[in-house]
């Protein structure tokens, strides 16, 4: 019963996103981008890193980046159920990707992980998966920045998309929120 419930509010919440437009989310946020909500307040899901600004040049894959910036928050917030809701989010509009099935199926696999370590160990396989697509289609307005933790997966080192400079640790959450650096400004 639980996953129906979290499927149903994934397809909402695409529906939602496919319903609105990106530009007219990109315009709303812009509107409240002097308002500082601490990650996980204000308007319903955490977006503290929302693409604000941000454009890829591949309207799906920018619908679908949305939901990548969600889910990165909800890791950074340490948020189990929120991370399920926007892994939903992506395996449904990865489905619509020209090649998307590797994406969807990592996708489906962090909504199902029951822990964030586990969610956590395949965001870095999704996030190297969203690294190259962004690279390749490129962006039409805004900047991503490519960070990288060092210690991440047991000092393997992964990296994430950001939509700030400032490091916000998806790997980690709390426990080492800033550990990272900028590796790379795509714009």
């Amino acid at each position: 019963m639980k996953t129906i419930t979290n499927f149903t509010i994934a397809f909402a919440v695409v529906a939602l996103f496919a319903a609105c437009g990106n530009t007219q989310k990109s315009a709303e946020a812009e509107d409240h981008a002097g308002h500082n909500h601490a990650p996980g307040e204000g308007h319903g899901t955490p977006t503290a890193q929302t693409a604000v600004g941000v454009n890829l040049k591949d309207d799906k894959l920018n619908a679908v980046y949305q939901h990548y910036t969600h889910l990165t928050t909800a890791l950074v917030n340490g948020d189990l159920a929120e991370v399920k809701i926007a892994a939903n989010a992506i395996e449904l509009g990865a489905k619509e990707l020209t090649n998307g099935n590797t994406l969807a199926t990592l996708a489906a696999k962090i909504s199902a992980a029951a822990t964030l370590e586990v969610q956590r160990t395949l965001y870095a396989d999704l996030s190297t998966d969203f690294i190259a697509r962004v690279k390749t289609v490129g962006l039409s307005s805004g900047e991503v920045y490519v960070d990288y933790c060092p210690m991440a997966l047991n000092d393997k080192g992964a990296s994430w998309l950001s939509n700030q400079k400032d490091i916000k640790n998806p790997y980690f959450g709390e426990s080492m929120l800033t550990c990272g650096e900028v590796k790379e400004t795509l714009k």
